[in-house]
């Protein structure tokens, strides 16, 4: 620093402070900064006298205004819960299947699945239902268990292999190849049979001889022409839709140790009203029958 001098150009005084032969002018605010300044200050003031401020160990001070964000929340949360509380009652009065017959409740059954289905169902079948390995897709038209609306709503109530649930859909494949009830050959024929019942690369030679391993083990879930049967929940083995792979190996694997995918009994967890705005939500999707 140096001592402050009044500038020879301008005739202000300078504060003192130099850089590189600079000197700092000591020229006053304008004005209308300082009353725009005094009265934000004013205002900060008048803010924490008003409203809830400052904080506290435990609390925060209160404002002569009694004003809370949470409060607020709270009453428009329960204005909204009263708005649409008679809908809920007709949903919970009213049979899952006649819920399409009632336009403006179906839209509300729609909407409140879609809510529904984004944080309980998005984490496996995906954001837009399409699923993923292991996890079917609900857009289309393939259903292992019926795609009825309340189909759909008793595999949501009850789930699937959901061992807390005595009413859950359940299914289960043997482990043909592990369990060493075929030999790895007719575990690879019988792949290849069916790859040829789908219509997917196969070897024809071993095709024809798992026919026969085909016919003595897998015919009495998925029939004589592998189009599957939903009351035991065994797909169909003719289409293009391949939770675990399609390809011979792939489908090889799932005979010799297969794969047995589990989704939880929503209906305690959710309440019926819940479970069937889902069920009305997957239905809508277009692959609902």
């Amino acid at each position: 620093m140096t001592a402050p001098h009044k500038d020879e150009l301008s005739g202000v005084d300078t504060t003192g402070h130099e850089w590189d032969g600079i000197r700092e002018l000591d020229n006053p605010l304008p004005r209308w900064w300082l009353w725009v300044f005094y009265a934000c200050i004013a205002y900060a003031i008048g803010y924490c006298i008003y409203y809830p401020a400052i904080p506290l160990i435990n609390s925060a001070t209160q404002g002569i205004s009694g004003y809370s964000s949470r409060a607020e929340l709270h009453q428009e949360v329960a204005a909204a819960e009263e708005g649409r509380a008679g809908l809920i009652a007709q949903i919970d009065a009213t049979n899952v299947e006649d819920i399409a017959k009632n336009d403006s409740l179906h839209r509300f059954a729609v909407s409140g699945g879609a809510s529904a289905f984004k944080v309980y169902c998005s984490q496996c079948h995906g954001s837009g239902a399409q699923g993923s390995p292991g996890y079917p897709n609900l857009n289309d038209d393939v259903w292992l268990w019926g795609g009825t609306v309340e189909e759909i709503h008793q595999t949501i109530t009850h789930g699937i292999r959901y061992n807390g649930d005595e009413d859950t859909r359940f299914s289960e494949m043997p482990a043909f190849g592990r369990d060493q009830i075929l030999s790895g050959s007719d575990v690879r024929a019988a792949a290849n049979f069916v790859g040829k019942l789908a219509n997917l690369e196969h070897d024809a030679a071993l095709a024809e001889a798992g026919a026969t391993v085909y016919a003595d083990n897998c015919v009495s879930c998925h029939g004589e022409a592998g189009k599957g049967m939903r009351d035991l929940g065994a797909p169909n083995l003719t289409d293009a839709v391949w939770l675990y792979g399609d390809t011979v190996a792939e489908i090889a694997a799932q005979i010799s140790a297969p794969q047995h995918g589990v989704m939880p009994a929503w209906g305690e967890r959710l309440g019926d009203v819940t479970v069937k705005q889902l069920a009305v939500f997957v239905h809508s999707l277009g692959g609902g029958e």
